[in-house]
Order: C-alpha cells, then structure tokens, then sequence
C-alpha cells in the first residue's frame, strides 16, 4: 500500500531541490527523509531521483509520479475535508431506531422537527421491539426505555416516564384487587420483553417501599406494549405500561390505574450509541435535540388544563 506521507516526502525534495532543506520544512532529520524515499523507490521498483554530488534531478518515472503524485495528495486533502464536513456539520445520514410505540409517539415527532431544521441531512427510522445491533444494522442512535444491560455502547439519559398497572374497569369490576397482596396475585399480562417482569419495587403514597412479585403465572404474554394494551382493554387482565401511552385511554375511562396509591419505579429513556472515540456532531446534534423536545412536551402538557369548571 502506497504512503501518502511517503509521497509528500518526495514531493518535498522534489520542490526544495534538496534532502537537507526537505528534511528541514517536514521538521525531520536528513537520514529520515532519505530513508523514506529509498523505501518508496523499493516499493514501486523504479528510481525516482538521480543523486549527484551537486544536486539531485527527476527521472522519467520521477517525473511522472511527481505530478501524479501532487494530484494524489490533493484529492486526499478533498477526502479529509468532505469527510471532516460529514463528521462536524449536519448532512450525511442519519439512522435512529426505537420501539414502534415510543418512535412514533415520541421519536418520530422529534425526527420531523430536527430534519426541518437540518435540510442537507437525510434521516432513516426504524422501528423493532426487540434491540438493534448498532455496529451490525450500521444505526448511529437508538432511543432505548427502561434500563441498560448492554456495556458496549455509550448512553445519554433523554427523559424518565412512570409506568402504570392498568386494567379495564369491566375486569377491575369482576376482580378484587385492593391491596399490593392481591395486586402479586391478580392476572398479568406479562412483556416478556423485560430482564425481569415479574419483580417490582412499589413506593407508597408516604414513601414506603414494598416488594411485588407477581405470583401467578400469565396466561398472557406479549413482546411489545401495543399489544399489552389490546389485552388490557379486551379485559383480560392487568398489564403495566408507559402513562404516555394509556393517558388517552385513562382519560376516556377505557383503562383505570389499579391501586394509584402505589408507585412503580420511573423508567429511563436512553440515547445509546456506539462507543467510538469521534461522535458525529449529527448524532451529538440530535441527542440533545431529544432532550429538549422531550422537556418542552412535557412543560406543554402540564401547562393544559386538567379538567373543566
């Protein structure tokens, strides 16, 4: 493989007229300089300079790789700018991926209102209920709920969300649940998408802190929240989901919170991206574009009136 610095060594000599004053504007020793350019003759198998005592002068092979050569280094200068340009400036592509509930609800909002903001910028989103590969599926961010478990990527916290047990008021009608005790033995429809769905941590209305472990094994199951919700509105059980998600749904009465007095435990909303040592300023870019989306939907909402005089 060719040695651009090889390369701008001999260009070097060439256009000093000398090792010695080569040497002295690449701020490197003769021996150095010389080396290198015996090294490039080696690799390319022709002579490029005829040495004298007096001076040095181009062979015919010399001649062409000097100009060949200098164009060479133009272009890897192009190179070298266009690809700083895609890395420091918003253009290339970017590639976001979420669940589909979070994505379209939160995600997908925010992408529109950045991309506006960014029209040299191409944007791609993909939504899974299941955890991209960032490195494989070549995504520059994934916008992750819950907690983190995988260490190869880094992760900036966007938002925290309260998760609700809710149920159908025709189930909740037919089933006593009037205490964290009958709540571990009620009828769960599980997300088997979670580490670990079946152990929770309750705080109380006075900042007491209960364990749940929901007892009884579910009928039910579902890898996705959207699903979670049509089981829970079909009346077949108590399923826990996002507040963002059901907060239409409490607000027609189709879902009722069960045993509001009990808490379960916020849950992150993550930025997670892979771990190299140049972040895109894209990337950086729409982080922090989240975030602040994030927070100003929420003071717009708590600015709406709750209900009517």
């Amino acid at each position: 493989m060719l040695s651009l610095q090889r390369v701008a060594m001999f260009i070097a000599v060439v256009e000093s007229g000398s090792f010695t004053a080569a040497a002295t504007t690449l701020r490197q020793t003769k021996a150095v300089v010389s080396f290198n350019i015996r090294q490039l003759e080696a690799e390319l198998g022709v002579s490029l300079l005829l040495r004298t005592t007096r001076r040095l002068a181009l062979t015919e092979a010399g001649d062409a790789f000097y100009l060949r050569g200098k164009q060479l280094l133009q272009q890897a200068e192009v190179l070298a700018s266009d690809v700083r340009m895609v890395h420091s400036g918003f253009s290339g592509e970017l590639r976001v991926t979420s669940t589909p509930e979070f994505g379209q609800t939160q995600v997908v909002p925010a992408l529109a209102a950045f991309s506006s903001q960014h029209p040299q910028l191409r944007v791609h989103f993909s939504s899974s209920s299941q955890p991209a590969d960032l490195i494989a599926e070549r995504f520059d961010v994934a916008i992750r709920l819950g907690t983190l478990a995988d260490s190869r990527y880094r992760a900036a916290l966007i938002d925290r969300f309260a998760i609700l047990a809710v149920a159908s008021p025709r189930w909740l009608e037919s089933h006593l649940v009037n205490s964290y005790e009958a709540l571990a033995k009620a009828d769960w429809i599980i997300h088997d998408g979670l580490a670990d769905a079946l152990h929770w941590t309750l705080e109380g209305s006075g900042g007491q802190q209960v364990p749940l472990t929901i007892e009884n094994p579910a009928k039910l199951s579902a890898d996705n929240s959207s699903a979670l919700r049509a089981f829970a509105l079909a009346g077949c059980g108590i399923a826990l989901l996002p507040e963002w998600l059901v907060r239409e749904d409490l607000a027609c009465r189709k879902l009722s919170v069960v045993l509001p007095e009990w808490q379960f435990p916020a849950q992150g909303v993550y930025a997670v991206y892979p771990d190299t040592r140049y972040v895109p300023a894209r990337v950086r870019g729409f982080i922090d574009f989240l975030r602040h989306f994030q927070a100003s939907a929420a003071a717009e909402e708590n600015q709406q009136p709750t209900g009517l005089l």
